[in-house]
């Protein structure tokens, strides 16, 4: 079996390049070769920009079973990407974002999706990253009703290894290099988060099983708070922190909002797996994927300070916090 990675070298397209390898795939990497490849000759390269159709074309030239795409952000390149693979099953990532709608449990063909306007599929800004990524969706079901052999997969926030975005490594570093943590709200913050993993484990399964036109919803199969999410990282660093909540009053003091903390949401997220566990998925256990992404966060130089607020606004409110 063949298959072409659109991106493949940075965090999930790293990780899906190395599940079909380990799962006997042959596999072509396209992407600009602008980072660090970590395969070198056991895969094929191709040099190209994904927006640039042309590009697209000479990757298309290979007899390929699978196509997943891991840098799809607009709705045209999916268009394109699906006509110039027509002959091949294709994945693309989508996200939980593209939901438009806040119910527990988000359920595929049931909660409804984003709109999304001509003007906001073509913009980059975040505000439009969930439209964008329903009309992706919208893409996919269409061109199966066309005949294409197209599925997207919508994972939420992603952690493990070799995450460029540094969003968990900030609570990570917080754990491993302070004894208090201070969390917004009353740390009941919920939010579905998925292991980078299983997200590309979840790619390859739809790849090879998935249903034509459908998308698949992909999370860790436990759901803790965030503040159980600390005391799990505690407890694989092998350490002991205070964790100390605090209201928007008492963050106000050093001009802290709640949503500067990475992973804060004030609504729950939740996604239904189903769908996706009826192909045979499951999902790794929590603490075995802390410990993986703990052991990676630890030989990297990754912080994610940049994320959150700085230390010295955080030591403000403990200090107030301890007056009261």
């Amino acid at each position: 079996m063949n298959a072409l990675v659109i991106g493949g070298t940075r965090f999930i397209g790293r990780h899906t390049v190395t599940e079909l390898l380990d799962s006997g795939y042959a596999v072509t990497v396209f992407n600009r070769g602008n980072h660090d490849d970590p395969f070198e000759e056991r895969v094929e390269h191709v040099e190209g920009d994904r927006t640039k159709r042309t590009d697209l074309e000479r990757a298309a030239e290979r007899d390929l079973d699978v196509v997943i795409d891991c840098v799809a952000y607009h709705p045209e390149e999916v268009r394109t990407a699906i006509e110039l693979f027509g002959d091949s099953r294709y994945v693309v990532i989508s996200s939980g974002a593209a939901y438009g709608s806040e119910e527990i449990p988000k359920r595929e063909g049931e909660t409804a999706l984003h709109d999304c306007t001509a003007e906001q599929a073509t913009d980059d800004s975040q505000e439009t990253y969930g439209p964008r990524k329903a009309e992706i969706d919208r893409v996919v079901s269409d061109a199966a009703a066309d005949g294409a052999e197209a599925m997207s997969v919508r994972p939420p926030v992603v952690y493990g290894p070799h995450d460029y975005t540094e969003r968990f490594d900030y609570w990570l570093d917080r754990v491993d290099n302070h004894d208090r943590v201070l969390v917004p709200g009353d740390g009941d913050c919920l939010r579905h988060l998925v292991f980078v993993e299983d997200v590309a484990r979840a790619l390859r399964i739809v790849a090879e099983e998935g249903a034509p036109g459908a998308a698949y919803n992909v999370g860790d199969r436990r759901l803790p708070i965030l503040s159980e999410w600390i005391e799990l990282a505690a407890d694989a660093l092998d350490t002991e922190v205070e964790i100390v909540t605090a209201n928007e009053r008492e963050l106000a003091v050093a001009d802290l909002e709640p949503d500067e903390f990475p992973l804060y949401r004030s609504y729950p997220h939740v996604l239904d797996t189903h769908r996706l566990s009826a192909l045979g998925w499951e999902a790794t256990p929590i603490e075995e994927a802390l410990a993986r992404t703990i052991d990676e966060h630890r030989a990297s130089d990754r912080t994610g300070r940049k994320n959150g607020p700085d230390r010295e606004a955080e030591e403000r409110v403990l200090s107030v916090l301890d007056t009261l």
